[in-house]
């Protein structure tokens, strides 16, 4: 018994621009590096972008082109594409940013770890503000009684 699986090339190159969106988001999620956060970031665009294109593309067409008035019978749609090319711009601004950022982050706090930088950052908003370590004796408000409404004369 053979299993045999033909796949066309607009099928592969979808499932592979789903991969690369779910391998970013799996990147952003899962892990706890900033710079890691960033690439994830980097490569769900480059996935999204090819979705994009893939989207507006058709095989059997060419570039929406009118060369001597004459008009070709199927053409490429153009908007996917340039929608792409705003999106890549874009896209590369917010890397520069958050690469910018995670710079920032890691002279002030010498980590690149985001539970040591949160802890950090709790430990100095603390300190600023002059509060020390917030710890209470007092039981949680379900565990107290309702106050007694003093009585109107």
């Amino acid at each position: 018994m053979s299993l045999e699986l033909t796949f066309s090339i607009p099928t592969i190159l979808f499932i592979g621009a789903i991969g690369l969106v779910l391998i970013g988001i799996s990147g952003i999620v899962l892990s706890h590096n900033l710079f890691r956060m960033v690439l994830g970031l980097a490569i769900a665009e480059a996935g999204a972008n090819l979705l994009l294109v893939m989207a507006g593309y058709r095989w059997d067409a060419v570039a929406p082109i009118v060369e001597n008035g004459v008009i070709p019978n199927s053409m490429v749609d153009p908007v996917p594409q340039a929608m792409v090319l705003t999106a890549i711009v874009i896209g590369v601004g917010v890397q520069a940013l958050a690469l910018s950022l995670v710079i920032q982050v890691h002279q002030k706090y010498g980590t690149l770890d985001m539970r040591e930088v949160r802890r950090k950052m709790e430990a100095e908003i603390q300190s600023d503000a002059g509060v020390g370590k917030i710890v209470s004796d007092e039981k949680p408000a379900g565990e107290r009684p309702l106050p007694v409404p003093e009585a109107r004369s």
